[in-house]
């Protein structure tokens, strides 16, 4: 059984996996939140080539990776890139103009994040990837279309094809998942608890819970690279909540204004299930009023409202006071409002375990609720670390070295 887990290759893990959504690095943020607002996914790929011309034909360049530059995923974005970068200064002050700057001024500056692999690669050299800093592996998959359907078929402006060949990418939650079906091979480690295998992490982002949520910006664009998210906690360090970048991604730009304007325990009320609260809508206008953030404002507005709503919210606090719950919209995109139906928690609210907690379990907690990574708290709620799904792929790792 060891001999046959260690045999599977990417391809294995790619069955059933969508084809990417891509842009043209040369798309605007504009674009990319329309392909965002309208993708099941919560990124989508930017790749080095134009595909608006060329989703007919397919790509003219050669099948390997190594020699051809020509078509390359060379990174991806989500909302919460558009959400930070619009949350400096000079893209506050005119959002339309921001929304019109090329899509690679979202990408991070760091090398490796995507990688392109073979669907030959193995779960190994996959794993390796993974934990030197890879968070998506783009993998080539094969189509059952036949050539007299593609020819039919009409195209997706935003399908990666190469050369005849669409591509997938996996991540460390789809390892993970992977192992979490072989998990008795790796007996009786799973069973082990997160302390005895020493894969709490006590590198922690945090934000006191009435501090302004514009202090945690940086904390939370950092928490997308590390695939983690920033605790939300009181004075004395216990977890009230957090801010998580999973969350923010579910959500559209105009968090922006909430993120500039809100302190962090505001901010969470804000994104949390059932769209925001009228009251806190009303707040956000009124800051952005106060510091002549006109842009933002009738960007905010605009989201917000729609015909005769629109026409109240522009009208006197007083008048706006009258306007019902129920008019308001949700925060988040309406198509990916279910993407986190398996959470049974509120949205804000941290998914956790103990130090004592097995191996196993949370991971199926982490995978259940579509998260990289679970709180740690003690009996009283203080704060002990965060285990991701990064300190989980290390302890397979090496006992798959064993067993190899």
């Amino acid at each position: 059984m060891a001999v046959r887990l260690l045999s599977h290759e990417l391809s294995d893990l790619c069955l059933g996996k969508p084809a990417l959504r891509s842009l043209s690095i040369t798309s605007t943020i504009s674009e990319a939140l329309q392909v965002l607002k309208t993708s099941d996914d919560n990124f989508v790929s930017v790749w080095s080539c134009d595909h608006k011309a060329k989703t007919t034909s397919g790509f003219e360049s050669g099948a390997g990776f190594s020699d051809d530059d020509k078509c390359r995923c060379v990174g991806k974005v989500c909302m919460v890139d558009v959400i930070c970068y619009l949350c400096k200064d000079e893209d506050l002050v005119s959002p339309s103009l921001a929304l019109k700057e090329p899509v690679s001024v979202l990408l991070p500056k760091i090398p490796g994040l995507v990688m392109h692999v073979e669907s030959s690669c193995s779960l190994l050299e996959a794993i390796d990837l993974l934990l030197q800093g890879a968070q998506n592996l783009v993998v080539p998959i094969k189509t059952k279309l036949s050539n007299k359907r593609k020819q039919h078929q009409k195209p997706s402006p935003t399908v990666t094809i190469h050369k005849g060949r669409e591509f997938c990418w996996l991540t460390q939650e789809d390892v993970i998942r992977f192992l979490l079906s072989s998990i008795g091979l790796f007996s009786p480690i799973p069973a082990f608890s997160i302390d005895t295998l020493g894969i709490i992490c006590p590198d922690i982002l945090t934000i006191e819970y009435h501090s302004p949520a514009s202090a945690a910006t940086g904390a939370i664009s950092r928490a997308l690279v590390d695939q983690t998210s920033v605790a939300v906690v009181d004075s004395e360090g216990t977890l009230i909540g957090e801010i998580s970048p999973f969350t923010l991604a579910c959500c559209d730009e105009t968090v922006a204004a909430a993120l500039m304007t809100l302190s962090s325990g505001d901010l969470m009320a804000y994104i949390d299930c059932g769209g925001p609260p009228e009251d806190l809508v009303r707040v956000v206008s009124a800051r952005l009023k106060e510091r002549n953030l006109n842009g933002m404002l009738e960007h905010f507005k605009m989201s917000m409202y729609s015909g005769e709503f629109s026409s109240s919210f522009s009208s006197s606090d007083e008048e706006s006071m009258t306007t019902p719950l129920s008019t308001l919209p949700r925060s988040g995109r309406h198509s990916r409002s279910m993407s986190y139906s398996a959470r049974m928690v509120r949205r804000a609210e941290a998914i956790v375990c103990h130090p004592k907690s097995s191996l196993v379990a949370v991971m199926i907690q982490a995978i259940a609720h579509r998260v990289n990574y679970v709180w740690v708290i003690e009996d009283d709620c203080s704060l002990v670390g965060i285990v991701t799904f990064s300190d989980m792929l290390k302890v397979f790792r090496e006992h798959l070295e064993t067993m190899a």
